[in-house]
């Protein structure tokens, strides 16, 4: 089975919480969705458990805008990387904190070293990734691309900025061929967005005390740890 996972936001209770109820088993595999850091505790903490399940299982990990602010924050090159001056105003004080930034006495231009294995997971992580009959994205693919009915063209098309922060297009219908999934947008009431056939948004607010969520492919049955624990739930519309 294929397990696609939303985004965790420092949340490493509800991630161990979460790989607990799944017990992956030999022939399974993962992608996470990005934004594995900011606004909780221990992002530190997740990288590390992400580095760790992938010696176990095949793992994808797609990039999340925090990702992408923490990096131009740190003063990294590559056209994937910006909006680094909104870091720390979107939870990226936590982020720090889990790396022991300001413990020590240190010149204001002091830079974070990050573990070597972390910088290594970081320049690994991926845009966009698709298998079978779906497609993962951060955040969304732009509205002016959605009919064009070619996904290969449309993926050599779209702009870093859409995949990472838009907030509208996966909500609508399209013509591409496979069903999206999607994190980045949380709804109010934290639950799994069904847009059936064309998406399934699967940020549950973790980052806002929300559920962390994930759902197994090709049956789409939903797994959620939160406050309350563990559960499994299939309730597609």
């Amino acid at each position: 089975m294929l397990y696609a996972v939303g985004d965790i936001h420092g949340r490493l209770d509800r991630l161990d919480a979460l790989l607990e109820r799944l017990a992956p088993r030999e022939g399974d595999s993962f992608v996470f969705l990005g934004d594995y850091i900011d606004r909780g505790p221990d992002s530190r903490g997740v990288i590390d458990r992400l580095i760790e399940l992938e010696r176990d299982f095949p793992c994808v990990f797609l990039l999340g805008n925090h990702e992408s602010m923490f990096l131009d924050f740190l003063g990294w090159s590559g056209k994937h990387y910006f909006a680094g001056e909104a870091f720390l105003g979107n939870g990226g004080v936590e982020t720090l904190l889990s790396y022991d930034y300001f413990e020590a006495d240190h010149d204001a231009g002091r830079r974070l070293e990050l573990p070597s294995s972390h910088e290594a997971f970081l320049k690994s992580l991926r845009l966009t990734y698709h298998e079978g009959e779906y497609l993962f994205v951060h955040a969304g693919l732009g509205r002016a691309l959605l009919r064009g009915g070619d996904l290969r063209w449309t993926l050599r098309r779209v702009r870093a900025e859409e995949i990472l922060w838009d907030r509208f297009s996966c909500e609508l219908p399209h013509e591409l061929g496979v069903t999206i999934v999607y994190g980045h947008t949380p709804r109010p009431d934290f639950e799994v967005r069904w847009n059936a056939p064309f998406s399934i948004g699967i940020d549950t607010g973790a980052g806002y005390g929300g559920p962390l969520t994930a759902i197994r492919l090709p049956d789409e049955t939903i797994f959620q740890a939160g406050d309350s624990g563990a559960i499994e739930r299939n309730d597609e519309p």
